[in-house]
């Protein structure tokens, strides 16, 4: 079993849109390490994630907007020998972006991000009442890097 470098920017955006969430990492206030899971959206080389307007990710955001977000599928423990335990892995494939967040603050931008995230989930129409939209902050984190890897691939691949 092998570790593949995936290059493709189809095959990237097919793990990604196939998550229901992802991971998003952050640094805290003292400089470590802070992950969450999160509900988002994708379109264009762009994440949408959204939380309430305050509390400590965002105070943490003020701080320093570097994410980290990963998303991950096709989880399965496989092995080369039952009684080996080192020849046990976990396949799967992964992304991780990296890039910095910018908070949405006009209110037609904010429902159209709200739209991409609901539209990852459930393909209808919604609406957003003025007060929800206000009270909702909204990140729109454009991926800078990415990579991706499936792991525990065949050797014949």
């Amino acid at each position: 079993m092998k570790t593949i470098i995936i290059e493709d920017k189809e095959r990237v955006e097919e793990i990604i849109t196939r998550c229901d969430i992802c991971y998003a990492g952050i640094t805290d206030l003292e400089g470590n390490p802070y992950v969450i899971p999160m509900n988002f959206g994708y379109q264009n080389g762009v994440i949408y994630l959204h939380s309430g307007p305050t509390g400590s990710c965002i105070d943490m955001l003020a701080h320093n907007k570097h994410v980290c977000i990963t998303f991950s599928i096709d989880h399965e423990l496989v092995f080369q020998h039952p009684k080996v335990a080192c020849s046990y892995r976990m396949k799967a494939k992964s992304v991780i972006c990296r890039g910095q967040v910018n908070f949405l603050e006009d209110i037609e931008e904010k429902r159209q991000a709200l739209d991409i995230i609901m539209h990852h989930y459930i393909d209808r129409e919604f609406i957003y009442s003025d007060p929800a939209v206000k009270n909702v902050k909204i990140w729109e984190i454009p991926i800078d890097r990415v990579t991706a890897k499936e792991y525990a691939a065949p050797h014949n691949r």
